[in-house]
């Protein structure tokens, strides 16, 4: 009986994998590390499942609990009037005075995500299993740990709802009545643990200030206050079908049981941005109780059908096939070690692609609260970069595959922040650069901070002073009109925000020597570069990344202005300075250079590629409309090489994809994959980025923007576009010789499904919600197409 309940175990485990191996993680052992764990979420709240044996630990995260309160975005009213000063001493080319100067233009760091707490499942037998089997499917969003002791089957099934706001698991041994656990809870957080009515209850706070990490060991990095920071309560609460509950002073337990779930409900009391969580909170007590009591009404399978239709009807938009595969069924960690040789695995390579858009879902489903460094699974007090939203780039990568990969309300938790944003950029516009309009500067929170950090005067001027935060973040905002045509959403909530970005553009920008606009003081995010005198600095003007962030900015306000036909003399104005703008300069390398003087970098292969913006995320440098730009940025891309960490990687693959170079795209691709050992917080740039076990990018440490940026680019390699134009295959390396596509979305408002087959498109179908015309290009052909709203139209080619 036992051999045969044995090989039934593993014959289901390898039906689940052959069914799907393009969406399903799986693994033959517990997670060790949290860079193996599989992790689920509703969008708010998040779960990071290690399932163990002996013991199962799941990291429990709610996207809006952050340390801290609201920002008092008017902390230096006066310093903008250190802007002269820097100013004059650029203009008398003394760049280390500048730089010195620069920092009076600081204000505070940002505050940190914080780890609600972790939740523990103690069985009542021994560490050691058989046929040990752990699963995540992508298609329900539902992870599995089967494993046999004794000849017992246990199996845990587990998901976060988004439809019933809970997380779900439920606990089932093959034996009547062989099942025994208990359920505890412990947090790094100030808490307090209580059983009332055989409910695990946990109450608690986030502290009310935590340092970022990379400021090492110091006094008070992480504060309490029990009069300030935002609440929490979590519920854990079990149904059995049999057995006896147990309940302690801290835990809840079952004995002899055969199946059993159990449900746990989080709530905290964040109410807003600008709403103090300890004086004007939301009833977080209550609103746990509310979502426990009407989800633990429900029968199990209604609440997995429930959470399951509503993921997807997300996930199902788009189905993805690159081509058959020969390689071997191996768990995901295997597969990984296998890749990083050399050899063939598409389906690796579609499961990848398939997990960002999973992890987008997943992470990012809450108005004004966007999914940050780590998406919304962090277990760390003072996570790496505090888990925050860097502005210069890392939280815009997170969102470059909404639109396109057709998760637009996923963009919503961002394009509503955003607007949160803008209210504080506006003060921090006024208060450190003196000009109107709203700014973003290298870091924020959940509290919409937008001041330039650095812990006033502490920070260096490479990474604490940039400044166009804000011009880069309504880029996205245009985006999703450009693929929605929602002309609504672009009156009322987008263009409003545009023209704020663009007013402080306009007034920040100032003459050169020559005439033409340029930022000052400016910086080139994160890079360092060597003056004619040999000294290393960071502040300069002119740099190319703002005004290329500029360009991009100018252009869409514009675009938008008329489009609604509204503001002529505003739009004159930015159309004016567009004109004047510093012109890009090809260095004598070849490369499109990153300063106003064709200066040396102190760090050639430097990670940030931010003066390459024109091309991607932008839309204005292009091979075939400015080809001599579009040379140096591949020139660019040359120097710097393609080792660099994760985040980069999935930039500059997408950056390849915009020069149409399948090819290189795809070698890049493949060492996104590379394997990374999993080991915990380790900053070592020089092991370059890969990915952890659990697909996680690594940064290294972890940061999930190098998933997005991976998900964006292979949407990016088969579909490109215009609201004019729909370029289908234009970086389709070799390898994905034959395949299909279906649900990408093209800008115009168009939905797109493809086939190809010898590197040639076969047919396309295009689908228009609100109609529209766009010119179809591929392999030297072109096609125009018009569609009325509604109307689906296939295409031979």
């Amino acid at each position: 009986m036992k051999q045969y309940m044995a090989g039934l175990l593993l014959l289901v485990t390898s039906t689940l994998w052959a069914q799907q191996p393009d969406k399903t993680l799986w693994y033959k052992q517990p997670a060790q590390y949290f860079e193996e764990t599989l992790v689920l979420g509703n969008g708010t709240q998040g779960a990071t499942v290690f399932g163990g044996v002996q013991s199962d630990k799941i990291y429990l995260n709610d996207a809006t609990l952050w340390s801290g309160e609201p920002v008092n975005a008017n902390m230096a009213p006066e310093a903008y009037k250190n802007v002269e000063a820097v100013r004059e001493a650029l203009r008398k080319e003394d760049y280390k005075l500048a730089d010195q100067l620069n920092k009076k233009l600081q204000g505070k760091f940002s505050e940190s995500y914080a780890p609600l707490g972790t939740l523990f499942i103690d069985f009542g037998h021994g560490p050691t299993a058989q046929n040990y089997y752990r699963q995540l499917s992508l298609s329900e969003a539902v992870s599995t740990t089967t494993y046999q002791i004794d000849g017992v089957n246990y199996t845990r099934e587990y998901f976060v709802s988004h439809p019933d706001k809970i997380m779900v698991v439920r606990l089932s041994s093959s034996r009547k009545g062989a099942l025994n656990f208990s359920v505890r809870f412990n947090s790094l957080l100030r808490h307090g643990v209580t059983t009332p009515n055989s409910v695990l209850k946990a109450t608690g706070n986030a502290p009310i200030h935590a340092e970022p990490s990379y400021r090492g060991n110091m006094p008070n990095a992480v504060v309490f206050d029990s009069a300030k920071g935002t609440r929490f309560t979590t519920l854990a609460r079990l149904k059995a079908t049999d057995g006896r509950l147990v309940t302690t002073d801290s835990t809840v337990g079952l004995q002899g049981g055969t199946e059993a779930v159990l449900f746990v409900a989080i709530a905290t009391s964040f109410n807003g941005f600008d709403k103090n969580p300890a004086t004007e909170g939301l009833p977080h007590e209550a609103l746990a109780a509310e979502r426990l009591t009407k989800a633990f009404a429900k029968p199990y399978h209604q609440l997995k059908q429930a959470h399951v239709a509503d993921y997807q009807t997300y996930f199902n938009r788009v189905s993805l096939n690159l081509g058959p595969s020969q390689a071997p069924s191996l768990p995901t960690d295997e597969r990984l070690q296998r890749y990083a040789t050399g050899q063939e695995d598409k389906n690796l390579e579609m499961l990848y692609f398939n997990f960002g858009r999973y992890l987008l879902i997943s992470s990012s489903r809450t108005p004004g609260v966007p999914a940050n460094l780590q998406g919304i699974w962090n277990p760390y007090m003072r996570p790496p970069w505090s888990s925050n939203y860097t502005t210069n780039i890392n939280a815009q990568e997170n969102y470059w595959p909404a639109e396109s990969t057709n998760l637009p309300e996923m963009h919503g938790s961002l394009l509503t922040f955003i607007g949160n944003l803008a209210k504080t950029g506006a003060v921090t516009a006024k208060t450190f650069y003196g000009v109107n309009g709203w700014t973003v500067a290298h870091n924020s929170d959940i509290w919409a901070m937008t001041n330039p950090v650095g812990d006033f005067g502490q920070g260096d001027p490479g990474w604490a002073n940039w400044n166009m935060g804000g011009a880069w973040l309504s880029t996205h905002l245009w985006e999703h009109y450009a693929f929605s045509q929602d002309k609504a959403f672009l009156r009322q909530q987008a263009y409003p925000l545009l023209k704020g970005a663009a007013q402080f553009c306009l007034e920040w920008l100032v003459e050169d020597k020559n005439g033409n606009l340029i930022t000052s003081p400016s910086t080139s995010p994160e890079n360092i570069f060597v003056a004619p005198d040999g000294y290393k600095g960071a502040t300069l003007y002119g740099a190319t990344a703002d005004l290329a962030i500029i360009r991009e900015c100018f252009a869409q306000t514009i675009e938008a202005s008329k489009r609604l036909n509204i503001d002529a003399d505003f739009r004159a104005k930015l159309e004016k300075a567009l004109a004047r703008l510093y012109p890009y300069k090809v260095g004598a390398e070849g490369n499109l250079q990153e300063w106003y003087h064709d200066w040396k970098d102190a760090d050639p292969k430097h990670r940030h590629q931010s003066h390459l913006f024109g091309l991607y995320p932008g839309n204005h440098i292009r091979p075939d409309k400015t080809p001599d730009l579009a040379q140096a940025c591949r020139r660019t891309l040359e120097i710097k090489g393609d080792e660099t960490t994760g985040w980069s990687k999935g930039w500059r693959i997408n950056l390849w994809a915009r020069l149409w170079d399948g090819n290189h795209a795809y070698k890049m691709y493949r060492e996104l994959l590379h394997y990374v050992v999993p080991d915990g917080v380790k900053t070592t740039y020089a092991r370059g980025g890969g990915t952890y076990p659990n697909l996680f990018d690594a940064h290294p440490p972890f940061q999930i923007d190098g998933n997005f940026g991976g998900t964006a680019a292979v949407a990016e390699m088969l579909v490109q576009s215009t609201e004019d134009e729909i370029r289908l295959l234009p970086a389709l390396p070799d390898v994905w010789a034959g395949g299909s596509v279906s649900g990408l979305r093209a800008r115009g408002g168009f939905d797109v499904a493809m086939q190809w087959a010898d590197k040639r498109l076969t047919s396309v179908t295009l689908h228009s919600k609100t109609g529209g015309k766009t010119q179809l290009v591929s392999g030297g052909k072109t096609q125009a197409v018009t569609l009325k709203p509604g109307q689906r139209l296939t295409v031979k080619w």
